[in-house]
């Protein structure tokens, strides 16, 4: 796979317009990375765009490191080590730059407006979005782009834990930990 100019002129591009729809952080546009990355150019395979994820979940540090992480699997598949840097630098510049600069300036003006009831029913307006992005990207991450019904088990138990962690005051390392032992026995 050889990725032109033209083509890292056009994955900058869309990160760039990605950032501006990270309501909520870069993890809740990842559906539409996927879509374009996996889907649309075929620059990184379905397990690639997972693992990328999950690695950079796992490791220390802010979340928006899987967008840095497939920037550089592209760039390493487009043509090895420069490739990876050029496609690290240009994904995570595409996403923090626009939304950094938004939301640096939009915190400045609401901080200095908060008393202001638009204010107030804006960011209260915007919780549904923000929860639905981050159920899109838990949906996409969970089922791999598909629905099986065959894995009701698993299915009934996120919807059990999605309750209890709704409605009552259990902590979530419990539920993890019951998650755990169930994938241990082959439960789930």
């Amino acid at each position: 796979m050889s990725v032109a100019t033209v083509d890292w002129l056009a994955f900058f591009g869309h990160f760039l317009a990605l950032s501006l729809l990270s309501i909520g952080g870069a993890i809740t546009t990842a559906p539409d990375m996927h879509r374009y990355l996996v889907d649309r150019q075929q620059w990184l395979t379905d397990a690639q765009f997972t693992a990328s994820i999950a690695i950079a979940q796992a490791a220390p540090g802010p979340n928006v490191l899987f967008v840095g992480l497939l920037g550089w699997n592209v760039g390493l598949n487009a043509g090895g080590l420069p490739g990876a840097a050029t496609g690290m630098f240009l994904a995570l510049l595409g996403i923090l730059l626009p939304s950094t600069t938004l939301t640096y300036a939009a915190a400045s003006w609401g901080h200095r407006n908060r008393e202001l009831r638009a204010v107030r029913a804006f960011k209260q307006g915007m919780t549904p979005i923000v929860l639905a992005l981050l159920v899109a990207t838990g949906w996409l991450l969970a089922t791999g782009g598909g629905y099986d019904l065959g894995r009701w088990p698993l299915w009934l138990v996120s919807a059990i834990a999605t309750l209890v962690v709704w409605r009552t005051r259990i902590h979530l390392l419990w539920l993890l930990g019951a998650g755990a032992v169930l994938g241990w026995f082959g439960w789930v």
